[in-house]
Parts: C-alpha cells; structure tokens; sequence
C-alpha cells in the first residue's frame, strides 16, 4: 500500500468522518441496561462475540461480495445483496442505522467526486443504500484494496462499539484501549472468515443472533438512552 491510499484508507476510517457513526451503539447500550454488560471484562465478551458471532457471519462477507461487485461492476450482484442486507435487519433501529449511515457516505463520495460518475449515479439512483454497500465503494473509489478495506470497515465498528462503552458503562480510557488492543488482532481473522464465506457457492451467511435483535427491538423503547440504536 503506497502513502496515498494509506492516507485514504485513514480518511475513509476516522471518526471524523461525517456519517453519524458516533450515534449508534447496535443494542450495546441495551445491554448495558439490562445488566448484561456491566464492566471492563463483560464489555470486551460482548463486544468480541458480536464481532465473531455477528459481524463475522453475515456483514463482513457481505461486505467482500459488495466490493467484489463494484470491482467487476456486476450491477446485479450489487442490486441483490444490498437489497438481501437491507432485508435481514431484523429491527426498525438497526435498518434505519444501515440506511442513514449508507446514504451519508454515498452523499459524501459524491460531493468529493470519489470514482466514477457513472457509479455515483447509479448509488443516487437506488432507493436505499446500505453502509456495507457505500463502504465497499468508497474503498474501491479510493482506490483501497479488498483486504485492507474491509479491515478499516471492521475497525471502524470495533471502536464506535469501544466508544459506546466508554459512554455508558462507564468505562476509563485506559480500559477502552486495552479492549481495543485485545480484539484489533482479530480483525484479520474475521477477514479471513468472510472471504472464505463470500467465495462459497452459495456464500456461507447466516444471520441468527436473537439475543442482538432481542436487545435492538428493547433499546426501542428504552426509557432514557444516548444512542439511536
């Protein structure tokens, strides 16, 4: 990876980036409500296991057949599996979060003129467009290869959830740092995992994660919270 896409890469995962990812804890501060999260050590188990349990199994390798998509621009494949992500949301949070955050980074990608105009229009085009679908072509517009790609997409939700403890268990900074320091070396696992899954035929992808969709549907109806989900 050469200094420019290395700086891409740095852009297109930073908390700057004007997405709105800081307002979503994806059910953590549910469970944090129901006392399932409750300290350092709960908080890196669940975070870990929605990372292997969840991310792992479905987002990741959808993520790496979207990228596919875009590299061979495979405007049916694109079409299916953003439509097939959008479908599995399994609560009104939880795909209203894919929703805005995807279209916010496609809105972005087309005021910085990122890949090809014919691209950006057919993204303008779509009725609803997933984060893991406008991520994958802002990683592909910038030019940023499919394995480090996906790494900074998995990064990116390994620290909105790393903040999202900070916020309401609560956790110190220190803690937050060593939880990031123990799970970032499993990113290259979980990208290995999903590009195994994305090459099967049919890809191996699963969804089942009730206690996660259980906790989204309840953070709903949360008496008092920070997050939007």
């Amino acid at each position: 990876m050469d200094t420019r896409q290395l700086t891409a890469l740095l852009q297109l995962s930073s908390p700057a980036l004007p997405i709105g990812g800081y307002s979503y804890s994806q059910g953590f501060e549910a469970a944090v409500e129901r006392g399932l999260v409750d300290g350092e050590a709960s908080a890196c188990l669940w975070i870990r296991q929605q990372l292997e349990l969840v991310v792992a199994q479905c987002e990741a390798p959808i993520w790496a057949l979207l990228f596919d998509g875009w590299a061979g621009g495979d405007w049916e494949q694109l079409d299916y599996w953003n439509s097939w992500f959008h479908a599995s949301r399994e609560t009104q949070e939880i795909r209203q979060e894919t929703e805005q955050m995807g279209w916010s980074l496609v809105k972005l990608a087309t005021d910085l003129d990122w890949g090809d105009a014919g691209a950006r229009r057919y993204l303008l085009g779509q009725a609803t467009v997933t984060l893991p679908a406008a991520h994958a072509y802002a990683a592909y517009a910038l030019g940023i290869a499919r394995s480090p790609g996906l790494a900074a997409y998995l990064f990116t939700w390994l620290e909105n959830q790393v903040m999202a403890a900070i916020k309401t268990v609560p956790l110190g900074q220190m803690a937050a740092q060593r939880i990031l320091n123990q799970l970032r070396p499993n990113i290259s696992t979980v990208c290995d995992e999903a590009f195994s899954r994305a090459a099967q035929r049919p890809p191996r992808i699963h969804t089942l994660a009730p206690q996660f969709a259980i906790l989204s549907s309840r953070h709903e109806t949360q008496y008092s919270r920070l997050f939007r989900s």
